[in-house]
Order: C-alpha cells, then sequence, then structure tokens
C-alpha cells in the first residue's frame, strides 16, 4: 500500500487487519502474515495497537494442536457492536451484533399495520432505550444500521420509496439518530444482504454475486461486481422486483404490470398453504415441503418459472459465480430446486451458466441483522484509529 505518508499507510494496515478478523474471525499472527504480507514485527505493532484501541483482542491457542512454538490468536474484541434496525410492513426488528459477527440480540416487535416512518423510529428507539443498561456494562456501541425495503439515497441515509411501507422521501436515518443518539446509516435491505452473504454465507471468497431478497414487502436485490458492491448512480441498483416476466396484468408495489414482483408473492404462497402473515420463512419452507397439496405444487411452479426468467436474464447480463436467494424465495427455490435449476438453464446461454451456482442464503433469520450492522462497522473497519471505546451515547 503506498500512502502518502507513514500515517495513511499505519491506517491501511490497521484496517486490513481488522478487516481479517472481523470477516474470518480468530486468526493467528502467523496468518496474517501470510495474508497481508507484512512482516512478524509489523503484525505484533498492529495488533497491539488494535488491542489498545478495543477493537482486538490475543488469546494463545490450544496448545495440544500446535506443532512448534504456538503464534498468538488475534480475534475482534466483542464487546464492540453495531445496532441493526430492519422496519417492515408487519414488524420492526431490532438487532445486536458483535465485532466477531455473533448475533446477540434479535428482537421482532410485531405490529398491526405497515408502521409510518415516525412510529418505526419510535418501536426502535423504545428497544434500544430497554437494552441501555446491557450496552452501558457489556458493550460499546459504534453506531446503526438500518436496513430498508425501498430505495434509499446513501449518502443521508433518506428512502426516497418504500412502496409497500407507504414511506416517500423520509429522513429515517437522521431521526432514528436524533432519538438514539448514535449515528445511523442505512441502505436497502436487499442490497446489505448480499453483503452479508458476500462475507458470512454463501459468497464467501467470490467476487460476483447476484442477491435476490424475497420478503414481506416484495422482491429486492443486490449486486456484486468485481469484488465491488453496485449501487448505481444514486444507490438504487438491483430492483430485480421491477424487472418483466410476463404479460400479465398483475401490478407490483410500483404500480408496473407483469413484473417478478407481481407474480412472485409471499401472500401467493402462504394463501394456497393456509397460512397466515406470521409465518416467518421457516415455516413457509416447512410447510412448502410437507406438503402435497396439487394446488400448492401448481403455484410453486408458477412461481418458480416466473422466478426463473428473472435469474436467466441476471446471469445472461451479469455472469455472476453465484446467485443467491433469501426470504420466501429460498424457501420457494428449496420446494423444487430441479426445476428452477432446469428452467434457468432452458433461458441462458450455455457458456454464461456454465459454473453459475444458484444458492439459498446461508443466514437464515439473521441475514438482514449481518448485512446492517456491517453497513454500521464500515467507518470503524474503514479506520481503526477514530474509534474510541466507551464512546457511545
Amino acid at each position: 500500500m503506498q500512502g502518502n505518508n507513514h500515517d495513511d499507510v499505519r491506517r491501511h494496515n490497521l484496517a486490513t487487519i481488522l478487516r481479517v478478523v472481523h470477516r474470518s474471525g480468530p486468526t493467528s499472527r502467523s496468518a496474517l502474515t501470510r495474508l497481508t504480507g507484512l512482516n512478524r514485527s509489523t503484525i505484533s505493532a498492529l495488533v497491539s495497537e488494535l488491542v489498545l484501541l478495543g477493537l482486538a483482542a490475543e488469546r494463545q491457542p490450544d496448545a495440544t494442536r500446535q506443532v512448534g512454538r504456538p503464534s498468538p490468536v488475534v480475534q475482534a474484541n466483542p464487546r464492540v457492536v453495531a445496532i441493526a434496525v430492519n422496519p417492515e410492513i408487519d414488524a420492526v426488528t431490532v438487532g445486536l451484533v458483535g465485532l466477531d459477527g455473533v448475533v446477540h440480540r434479535r428482537i421482532r416487535c410485531p405490529v398491526e399495520h405497515s408502521p409510518s416512518a415516525t412510529e418505526a423510529v419510535n418501536i426502535a428507539t423504545a428497544v434500544i432505550d430497554g437494552m441501555r443498561g446491557e450496552l452501558a456494562l457489556r458493550f460499546d456501541v459504534v453506531g446503526i444500521g438500518a436496513a430498508i425495503p425501498g430505495l434509499v439515497r446513501i449518502s443521508d441515509g433518506v428512502v426516497r420509496n418504500a412502496p409497500h411501507l407507504r414511506w416517500t422521501d423520509e429522513p429515517f436515518a437522521e431521526r432514528l439518530s436524533a432519538a438514539t443518539g448514535w449515528p445511523v446509516v442505512a441502505a436497502n435491505d436487499a442490497s446489505l444482504g448480499v453483503l452479508a452473504e458476500r462475507y458470512f454465507g454463501a459468497g464467501v471468497g467470490l467476487t460476483d454475486v447476484v442477491y435476490l431478497n424475497g420478503g414481506a414487502s416484495g422482491i429486492g436485490g443486490g449486486l456484486l461486481v468485481g469484488g465491488s458492491l453496485v449501487g448505481g448512480h444514486a444507490g438504487y441498483a438491483g430492483e430485480f422486483g421491477h424487472t418483466r416476466v410476463s404479460q400479465s396484468a398483475a401490478r407490483d408495489s410500483a404500480g408496473i404490470a407483469g413484473t417478478l414482483e407481481a407474480e412472485v408473492t409471499r401472500s401467493g404462497l402462504l394463501a394456497v398453504l393456509g397460512l397466515d402473515n406470521t409465518a416467518d420463512a421457516d415455516d413457509l419452507e416447512r410447510a412448502l415441503l410437507a406438503s402435497d397439496s396439487p394446488q400448492v405444487r401448481a403455484e410453486v411452479n408458477r412461481q418458480l418459472d416466473f422466478l426463473a426468467v428473472a435469474l436467466a436474464g441476471a446471469i445472461n447480463v451479469l455472469n455472476p459465480q453465484i446467485v443467491v436467494l433469501g426470504g420466501f424465495l429460498a424457501a420457494l427455490r428449496a420446494a423444487d430446486p430441479d426445476r428452477l435449476q432446469q428452467a434457468v438453464a432452458a433461458l441462458t446461454l450455455p457458456e454464461v451458466l456454465a459454473g453459475v451456482r444458484i444458492d439459498s442464503a446461508r443466514l437464515g433469520s439473521n441475514l438482514l441483522m449481518i448485512g446492517a450492522a456491517e453497513l454500521a462497522f464500515e467507518g470503524v473497519l474503514g479506520d481503526p484509529q477514530a474509534f474510541a471505546a466507551g464512546s457511545g451515547a
């Protein structure tokens, strides 16, 4: 790394070490030397600084598994946490996620109606206030990340349009920050989902990932191209739900006819199974796998075939290494993965499809908590020296 001066280089190297232990888990000093190309004395000095900053901790390895002189193991300090918030049409979920990747809390607060932005802020703030005693005693909070099912302007966290929530130009991040006292960053939920799966789930080690999330608010997506998250000009890239897949007059949340979001729906699957809106993605998957109803099979086949149209288009255009499906889309895939694979293959160039894997998200119900927390952690990961332990609200 060529920095402007010694401080720039050191800041970069500190960030590199912290990112490795954050995303890869506990790592020995000797492994850090190999991974970064830095010499042992430099690694030792950087680790010592991260420990002093309160961002890392060291421990001795299991001596029974070592040959020769053991190398100390470096890990992210589990005391450092981010708060995650995910408002949806049927609930507001608040999580507490450690820099070591542990989800300490996931509190889902059901709502009787789609919450306004103000109501979502109030609910999240009440949950956070209920945790303040524990936070003060046990944790150092870096800030809050919010995963929003809609179009979010990344620069200031304004929700430009979340159709199912009926939010337009809502300064959600600003309001939540004012209410809690912590900095808040917000982004589209599916874009955060692709980051979470890239670092901790099905996309680990991959550079080109397409992620589609199916939730109560419809279908969104995230893109990783060449190792970089693709946001587009204003941060709205990845809206796969509005891809046209049929000639149907059925309309999606934006009023566009014949789209993926109009044809492939959680509500359609719940209805044919006789389940209510309290069922989560895991409940839905279990019900789909257990059902032998011809009506259920017909609806699953119909939705899988429309999903295949959208996936084939994405694969033909982007040539990813993997397509990851989350939320109810993962449950839909689980009902008949072979049918989905064959339907995609029938619509995709063989040369482009070769080597592409279609898989389900690995992080389950914690996915958006981890993705939102990653958004909040980014400032610390990019500049560890700016972190001040114990400075939370």
